[in-house]
């Protein structure tokens, strides 16, 4: 803690996101050291405040909770690795998007090194940092989250998700996966009455109105899913919505665009009414993904 105690923080790495972190401790009033490798990138936050250090060494040196925000885990095995002696003592706190797998591997790294590890996934864009909007899975050291929680609160929300360090990146890739699969749906509605003629910002509306009236989709979803029963409360089962599911093909076809966004549901539907399972809801399909 400095006087005024504000915990300060050693930042590595200043892309959009890690200045936008960067801004959000700067504006809190914690010190902030920074490090880029491309040392023009750090003027900005210098001119906020911010210590630029000159290598990674000096960075490590100059506070207990350093943060990583980077391109990937092999970008921060990259920073870290060559100074990896100057970890002991740290709390790691990386915020690097990756896999559950990396997160763990991370986590099993920096103990070895004679550091704590907390990993996070942020759930917001760069201009969203420090916003209500904004929140950020972690998962790993819990005295890591305790002794940093004033630093972190600064840039959104505080999810705390338990100490396997790979529940950060599995929930924050679950919740992208939604979000591509929404995006995925747009672009494709987008498409198809664009071929037509029919303007995005006149169709917009439409398709907006409709996605809301599908909203309950995702509990009803999660509803059977828990529950493992896919059959009860059905209201258009998979058989019948496999047998309409290619006219979005045919329809794609016939406009001149692509369907290739969508495809990959078809054969899972009709697998899963092949093995006989036509009566049951759409969300039975998960079956099939389970490994």
């Amino acid at each position: 803690m400095t006087e005024h105690g504000k915990t300060p923080v050693t930042v590595l790495g200043l892309g959009a996101m890690g200045t936008a972190l960067v801004e959000a401790l700067l504006t809190a009033g914690h010190p902030v050291t920074a490090w880029n490798r491309t040392a023009s990138r750090a003027e900005g936050v210098a001119a906020k405040g911010a210590t630029v250090a000159s290598t990674v060494s000096e960075a490590l040196a100059a506070n207990k909770i350093v943060i990583t925000c980077l391109l990937d885990y092999d970008s921060v095995h990259e920073v870290l690795d060559p100074v990896a002696a100057g970890l002991e003592g740290r709390q790691l706190i990386n915020l690097t998007n990756g896999t559950p797998g990396q997160a763990r591997e991370m986590n099993a790294w920096a103990e070895e090194q004679g550091a704590e590890y907390l990993d996070g996934g942020i759930m917001a864009v760069p201009p969203m940092i420090g916003s209500p909007q904004a929140f950020i899975f972690y998962s790993g050291s819990g005295t890591v989250l305790g002794q940093a929680r004033s630093a972190l609160d600064t840039f959104g929300g505080v999810n705390y998700l338990g100490v396997d360090p790979g529940l950060a990146p599995l929930h924050d890739l679950a919740l992208l996966s939604g979000m591509y699969g929404n995006f995925i749906g747009v672009i494709q509605a987008f498409t198809l009455v664009g071929s037509a003629g029919v303007k995005a910002r006149e169709f917009a509306p439409l398709l907006r109105g409709w996605m809301d009236a599908m909203n309950d989709f995702l509990e009803r979803a999660a509803e059977k899913i828990d529950d493992g029963d896919y059959v009860t409360g059905v209201v258009s089962n998979i058989e019948m919505q496999a047998a309409a599911f290619p006219n979005l093909a045919k329809a794609a076809e016939e406009q001149g665009v692509s369907a290739e966004l969508l495809m990959p549901l078809g054969p899972l539907m009709d697998k899963r009414v092949a093995a006989g399972y036509g009566a049951e809801d759409l969300v039975g399909v998960i079956e099939l993904l389970k490994k």
